[in-house]
């Protein structure tokens, strides 16, 4: 027990969350001040021969600052390969760099300490996975908002992986906080875009297709809201997977958006522009603008969306919540 004693004195530290960060039965507090990090010497990954063979040792690095996913999480020195078998830094921060904006949706308090407990693990003499129970908090804050937008919760993050919570696990942190929690829009989220020309493109080209149109009509259908498009007057912008019986008449769905407002559409006249991802045949609505004439911004993204230097973060992580 005494190594599970130390190992959590110097995770405690590292991460610098404070305690409860654990479930460790039995361990002593310990104060952050007192360790830097801990450097631990290269050893075989936990597993054996079962797990996947790595052409390099582990070791310790430190979060480069460049992998904006982790840099802030609260420690500076990461085990690699990860928990999620990536072997190089350059591979941490290309997987990572998808997650970024879904911290600014702050779908979870403690979706930060779940992710980079995976993409760059605490520096210690054993990989530290989070507890179960962390795993399915933050899915359960956060797999709504994905299920919008036709992205399951991955299956690299299923919650069965992971221990329970009588092991030695990180556990929920900032959860169970109610009094510092962010404030939550009650708005659709794919009504609650940024307007600013970097944001639109960076929607523009993260979508499936894009289309300048008018609504016919909204209908509710087993909890989406039903978008009918007019016959005439749209006008295809980015085609993507788009056959040519969607575009005859195009027909949208907003998953999960029966009940949210969408200021957008309180009313229907004029033209929208609309994008949007094709996921089982099914057309899903990703964000929804009013088409505004003399809007410069606007006008700017459609005209150089396709010169744009797409990032490679998910659509649906973008929007008003990025504001600050």
């Amino acid at each position: 027990m005494r190594g599970a004693r130390a190992t959590l004195r110097l995770l405690l530290l590292g991460l610098g969350l404070g305690l409860g960060l654990l479930v460790v039965p039995g361990a002593p507090a310990a104060r952050a001040e007192e360790y830097d990090y801990y450097g631990w010497q290269a050893e075989p990954l936990p597993g054996g021969g079962g797990g996947r063979f790595y052409s390099k040792p582990p070791q310790c690095l430190d979060i480069p600052a460049d992998l904006a996913l982790c840099h802030t999480v609260g420690y500076k020195r990461m085990r690699l390969p990860n928990l999620l078998e990536h072997e190089s830094l350059a591979e941490v921060k290309q997987q990572a760099s998808s997650w970024v904006p879904l911290l600014a949706k702050r779908c979870h308090s403690d979706t930060q300490v779940f992710l980079c407990s995976l993409f760059a693990p605490v520096c210690l003499d054993r990989p530290i996975y989070p507890c179960r129970s962390l795993c399915e908090a933050v899915r359960d804050g956060c797999s709504p908002l994905m299920g919008s937008y036709g992205f399951p919760w991955p299956e690299m993050l299923h919650c069965h992986k992971f221990p329970l919570d009588n092991d030695l696990c990180i556990t929920v942190q900032f959860g169970h906080v109610q009094a510092t929690a962010p404030p939550v829009s009650k708005i659709c989220a794919q009504c609650e875009m940024e307007h600013s020309a970097d944001g639109l493109m960076e929607q523009m080209c993260s979508s499936d297709f894009v289309v300048k149109m008018r609504i016919k009509e909204i209908k509710s259908e087993n909890g989406d809201r039903k978008l009918i498009g007019a016959q005439k007057k749209k006008k295809l912008l980015k085609t993507g997977p788009l056959k040519r019986k969607d575009t005859k008449k195009l027909v949208l769905y907003m998953k999960n958006g029966a009940s949210c407002p969408c200021p957008q559409l309180d009313s229907l006249t004029g033209n929208f522009l609309i994008m949007g991802r094709k996921v089982e045949g099914q057309l899903l609505l990703t964000a929804v603008y009013r088409w505004e004439k003399k809007n410069k911004e606007m006008k700017f993204a459609v005209k150089f969306m396709f010169s744009y230097p797409c990032s490679l973060y998910y659509p649906f992580f973008y929007g008003a919540a990025e504001q600050h």
